[in-house]
């Protein structure tokens, strides 16, 4: 029992979600001994859905690996490539298979959906005991996971809040910003073989306008339904958030500055066809950069802000790069100053 109650301080003592899975999956090989498990997320939309692999413990491994923060959809394997893992999360409920090995798989849920599967091999088919043992845990793991989605998204649209945007910021500007030489008069080696990061920020056009006309709750029905429109505009690994108000920002990563602004001119001819209820059409006004070497989150922010300001007084619903806007003139690097009614 004393192993148990020390495996659960542990797991219930961070506040990564990426620890968080390593942690469960090292605490059920330490407490059941089987010959492999994992935890697979269902990540991507629709029929396109993949499993991506968040801990996984094979034979004769001391630590944990996890398919890369970066991985392309299309490389991850299909929900039905798994037909026991697929029935696990359809059906919502943990069974075994026996064998050699014997299977066993328990589903893993938020609040609101099913998100992934625990995946088991044992020697031997789990017992009774064995079962609530690992079903216990995963309560907890699951209550967790509630409390880390309470700190760290926003209420209405279920994007991340901007507490957690820092962090996000630091760690994937750490993979992907561009890199100093390497030596005096060397080459800039650009940034790693998954591409560069980029940060934009979304702005809605005259939100305020919706709100006095229509009223607050109208505005959030927009604000859910523009999150929705990010979620299906981007890919699973970007990172979406809501900075409050009318003003989204992503991270993601990107292959240079066409393949972002492709990307963002999707979410605002998406924004632009779509019909809101009571509202009608909406456009968004968005701004972009690159993540710079020792960029700090406030100063890519800015950059990106800036971008956004100008399209505002330049007509709205437009994507404007940031480095383009400087390079052309239209832009300086100096702070922006203006008296044009924005919003």
């Amino acid at each position: 029992m004393s192993r148990v109650v020390e495996h659960l301080a542990e797991l219930t003592g961070f506040r990564d979600r990426d620890v968080l899975d390593v942690t469960l999956v090292g605490a059920l090989n330490d407490l059941l001994r089987p010959a492999s498990l994992a935890i697979y997320r269902c990540v991507g939309e629709g029929d396109g859905r993949r499993w991506l692999t968040r801990a996984r413990l094979g034979p004769g491994d001391t630590t944990a690996t996890a398919d890369p923060l970066w991985t392309e959809l299309e490389n991850l394997p299909t929900l039905e490539s798994h037909a026991e893992r697929h029935a696990c999360l359809q059906r919502q409920e943990a069974f075994v298979v026996p064998g050699n090995p014997a299977m066993a798989y328990f589903p893993l849920a938020s609040d609101v959906q099913a998100v992934g599967v625990l995946e088991m091999a044992t020697p031997q088919t789990l017992n009774a005991e064995q079962m609530r043992l690992v079903s216990s845990i995963l309560r907890i793991y699951h209550n967790v996971q509630g409390l880390l989605d309470y700190s760290e998204r926003d209420t209405l649209t279920g994007l991340l809040n901007r507490k957690t945007f820092d962090e996000s910021f630091l760690r994937i500007a750490a993979q992907h910003a561009p890199r100093q030489p390497s030596r005096p008069g060397g080459e800039t080696r650009r940034t790693s073989r998954n591409g560069s990061a980029w940060l934009a920020v979304i702005d809605i056009d005259h939100f305020k306008r919706v709100n006095d006309s229509c009223g607050h709750l109208i505005g959030d029905e927009v604000l859910l339904l523009l999150s929705r429109l990010m979620r299906t505009s981007f890919r699973f690994h970007d990172h979406l958030y809501r900075f409050g108000g009318e003003e989204f920002v992503v991270l993601m990563r990107c292959n240079g500055p066409t393949h972002a602004a492709s990307a963002l001119q999707r979410l605002r001819s998406r924004v632009e066809r779509y019909a809101f209820p009571q509202v009608g059409r909406i456009t968004v006004s968005v701004g972009f950069t690159a993540l710079r070497p020792g960029d700090t989150p406030a100063a890519a922010f800015e950059r990106a802000d800036k971008a956004v300001y100008w399209v505002k007084q330049n007509g709205r619903n437009q994507v404007a790069s940031h480095a383009e806007l400087v390079e052309t003139g239209r832009l300086s690097e100096e702070a922006r100053d203006s008296d044009v009614e924005l919003f």
